[in-house]
């Protein structure tokens, strides 16, 4: 064998090893890279899946609901295609089933009682993640601009409902205890934010009877009574505990009209 010959083998030797090593390598990414994408899309289902478990329940309208459900059937559909191994047809019978409870209106989740500042901001960061997961969902052509400009402004109503519910709740406390000044201090605070959503029709009829039951615990403190004030609960504050899911609030506010 010349000089040639081993030269050019030994050429083609490199060559070979060469490619090996770069489909071998390409091969580990895509391997990586699958992993990754799995990684991500499980933790997407689970992210979807606690906040249809952690919301509220009056805070949970069918909408938010079915879109929740649609991003996990969305999930559910790119991790078959990777071949994931997880259980991704359980995970679609499950949502199928619970999309006809909601359609069929018999999908109760309980409503939780906004009693704490920490209760308050573990809400507020559940509805920060749906408000993100709404936006990436527009961005990736999942959804069309309407539905998602709708749904963005509703979940920016209930981050200010939730700061609500935590000053009326104070404002209850404090009217139990006759202390009636920081009362209508708090149910200023829950019209205040109740206010930072003023293209809801809403939002504005329950800052209005915010406004009369301040009116009322004023003159109750101005005449020295208190009674009429101290009930544990006015017929405002049980409208209010429902206002997102009867129709008795909406009803109210439009006789006051």
């Amino acid at each position: 064998m010349n000089a040639i010959t081993i030269v050019l083998v030994l050429s083609a030797i490199v060559v070979i090893s060469i490619i090996v090593l770069v489909i071998s390598q390409m091969r580990e990414k895509a391997r990586i890279e699958r992993i990754r994408k799995t990684t991500a899309l499980e933790d997407s289902y689970k992210r979807c899946n606690r906040l249809l478990s952690e919301l509220p329940g009056q805070y949970l309208t069918s909408d938010l609901k079915l879109l929740l459900l649609k991003r996990m059937e969305d999930v559910c559909n790119e991790l078959a295609a990777l071949k994931s191994g997880l259980p991704t047809e359980q995970w679609r019978e499950a949502i199928t089933q619970r999309k006809i409870l909601i359609k069929e209106n018999r999908d109760e989740v309980p409503p939780v009682r906004i009693d704490s500042p920490e209760k308050s901001a573990y809400v507020k960061e559940l509805l920060q993640n749906l408000f993100k997961m709404i936006e990436a969902m527009h961005k990736g052509g999942r959804i069309d601009g309407a539905t998602a400009k709708k749904n963005l402004k509703h979940v920016l109503f209930l981050v200010h409902k939730t700061h609500a519910d935590l000053h009326v709740f104070q404002a209850r406390d404090q009217i139990r205890q006759n202390q009636i000044r920081k009362a209508i201090h708090s149910y200023h605070l829950a019209s205040t934010e109740m206010g930072k959503s003023r293209d809801n029709p809403l939002a504005m009829r329950a800052v209005k009877s915010f406004r009369t039951r301040i009116k009322e615990l004023e003159a109750a403190s101005a005449g020295g009574d208190t009674s009429a004030s101290v009930e544990p609960q006015s017929n405002m504050d049980k409208q209010w505990d429902s206002f997102l899911h009867e129709q008795d609030w909406k009803k109210k506010a439009d006789y006051d009209d």
